[in-house]
């Protein structure tokens, strides 16, 4: 980034001739995505203007969906969104894989409690029955993408945690119970502004919206797998329904 490029007096405002300028270094390949940039502090001195003008040229790029910016870590120039397929068959290593990213999970934490309503309903049990839930966060490449509350009845799954946990993947640990496949039997989607702790996980700020997905899964004979609520960073997956 050259500060020699900025020039005052010229009709153009300053804010925007750095906006241009980091566009420039994104454009030609010396600021990549996923790359982070300076602090608004060493941009200021390295341009030589006030922390403000340089808030307004970032602010204009965040907007634009050229940078993104997460609370606590910084400004990063956007990486390309991940189009994930909602489908017949909806795995979560298999869409990355597919997407050529890199997936990654890691279980948050996990409870057995007694199923409300709405979790018995799609299940089908009994209201109070046991059910396993496994929180997750999924990630591409490194970046946090989804939040993930999967619900399994406990009856069935006994030792589900400690499966999941050596196996790494709901698809390896319904194997391990003998569901060699399973399909998607509905998926609701809704947008909403994120919880605390959703916009935690998922690194971004409390007034973006997120995508929520409401699922079940079912087994070949069509009896209730799983019933997951799914938050994904509407900043970095587009959900795509396949017929």
């Amino acid at each position: 980034m050259d500060p020699n490029e900025i020039h005052r007096g010229i009709g153009i405002a300053v804010w925007r001739q750095i906006q241009r300028t980091l566009e420039q270094e994104i454009a030609q390949g010396r600021l990549r995505p996923g790359d982070r940039l300076p602090t608004e502090h060493e941009l200021a001195a390295m341009f030589k203007v006030n922390r403000h003008t340089v808030r307004r040229a970032l602010a204009e790029l965040e907007e634009k969906g050229v940078l993104r910016v997460e609370q606590g870590r910084g400004t990063f120039v956007h990486e390309a969104i991940l189009a994930y397929p909602l489908s017949r068959r909806t795995r979560f290593s298999a869409n990355l894989k597919n997407a050529g990213r890199e997936a990654g999970a890691r279980l948050l934490s996990s409870c057995c409690v007694a199923a409300d309503a709405a979790v018995a309903t799609a299940l089908g049990l009994d209201p109070g029955a046991a059910v396993v839930i496994l929180e997750t966060a999924g990630s591409a490449d490194g970046r946090p993408i989804d939040n993930a509350r999967q619900h399994f009845a406990a009856a069935r799954f006994p030792d589900l945690v400690e499966v999941y946990g050596q196996a790494g993947t709901i698809t390896a640990t319904l194997r391990h119970y003998g569901v060699i496949d399973y399909e998607r039997k509905w998926t609701r989607i809704q947008a909403r502004m994120p919880s605390d702790a959703e916009a935690d996980v998922l690194l971004l700020p409390r007034n973006r919206p997120v995508l929520i997905t409401e699922a079940l899964d079912v087994d070949s004979d069509d009896r209730p797998l799983l019933y997951g609520i799914t938050c994904f960073a509407s900043d970095r997956v587009q959900l795509v329904v396949e017929s």
